[in-house]
């Protein structure tokens, strides 16, 4: 008897269901007897023990399906060590219910401060097989993430669908992409779909620069241009700071705006005296059904962390590497961030067309 333990972690995105279906068919189909435990909202239902036996039929449809079947929720890394409100060892609780349950493996899908607890759990004994998630595709060791072009399909729309507003108002247009701290979706969402303007995490802007970019624009004719502007872009006489000043002034920023590219826009306004407008989409990029290119990907990581588990090659996360599904021990990669380089091919391919990054 095969018995396995899975639960999804962290933000939500569009390939969650794909992928742990790709998990259980590719055990199904080649285990003679296998038993599958669902946790609940992420690591809660590991530490609480709320869980539930899954069968066939709840991985039936769900290719396309998006969000997760088994719920989620975000518990910060640096928690798992503190008690719970009732004094309760978390890490503790997570290690009974696995072996109350008498797991042969858990495999967890999550982003970064996922993988980071998948590692702890790993130190601390239990066979783990973590499957990478996020919108963001910041995770160290993989060339992709799952979810990642899905939110690219629905950031790219959102700036494509601006694009016919913008040029019949003649007006200045900034669309916040999601990324706290790396610009990958910013950044492919930005070329894909035209945009004149990609300020990213990675490369601190110049406000005087993009104005110059606007003004160029003009200058040829063009009376509209597109921001595409990642959460974490931060003007770069605030990168020259410290770690101390920097937090100070960018909480500042936030009393004063409701985002980054609210302070860009008010900045550009005053500078030049042009309508800006600001668009949001938000939490509607992480959700949708998966694209084709996720599904796929899902699929391949999926049967690969089933075969990991067949061949009890535990402690590892399964990672797409130069289109090649590898397995990368966990120890290797978890807690570490793959960001955007300033003189990578796609920015410098970028910048060869026109597209300026305010630096």
């Amino acid at each position: 008897m095969l018995r396995i333990g899975i639960l999804t972690s962290g933000g939500d995105c569009q390939a969650l269901n794909a992928t742990m279906r790709g998990v259980v068919k590719g055990l199904a189909n080649n285990a003679e007897d296998l038993e599958v435990y669902g946790f609940m909202n992420g690591y809660k239902g590991l530490i609480y023990g709320d869980y539930r036996m899954l069968t066939a039929k709840d991985f039936s449809g769900i290719l396309t399906r998006g969000g997760t079947i088994l719920g989620t929720s975000r518990q910060p890394f640096k928690l798992m060590r503190v008690l719970d409100e009732n004094g309760l060892d978390k890490v503790e609780a997570m290690k009974q219910n696995y072996y109350k349950l008498r797991l042969d493996c858990l495999v967890i899908l999550g982003g970064n401060g996922t993988q980071k607890t998948a590692n702890l759990l790993r130190e601390e004994g239990l066979n783990i097989i973590h499957l990478p998630k996020t919108i963001d595709n910041d995770i160290y060791g993989t060339d992709i993430t799952f979810g990642f072009y899905s939110a690219v399909d629905i950031a790219s729309n959102a700036i494509d669908c601006i694009h016919t507003t913008a040029s019949s108002h003649q007006r200045v247009f900034i669309v916040e992409v999601m990324g706290h701290k790396v610009g990958w979706l910013t950044l492919y969402s930005g070329i894909a779909s035209g945009a004149d303007i990609i300020l990213i995490p990675e490369v601190p802007y110049d406000i005087a620069k993009v104005i110059e970019a606007i003004n160029k624009r003009k200058q040829r004719g063009s009376g509209f241009t597109i921001l595409a502007v990642a959460e974490g872009a931060i003007p770069k006489e605030i990168a020259a700071l410290g770690k101390k000043e920097q937090k100070k002034a960018l909480e500042d920023i936030a009393k004063q705006y409701p985002s980054i590219s609210y302070k860009i826009a008010d900045d550009i306004q005053k500078e030049t005296g042009m309508e800006i407008r600001v668009t949001v989409p938000g939490h509607m990029q992480r959700g949708g059904s998966p694209c084709p290119y996720d599904r796929i990907l899902s699929t391949r990581l999926g049967s690969e962390a089933a075969k990991a588990i067949l061949d009890r090659d535990f402690g590892n996360m399964i990672a797409m590497v130069n289109g090649k599904v590898k397995r990368v021990p966990l120890g290797d990669v978890a807690g570490k961030l793959k960001t955007v380089d300033p003189k990578c091919q796609e920015i410098q391919d970028a910048k060869r067309i026109g597209i300026s990054f305010g630096d």
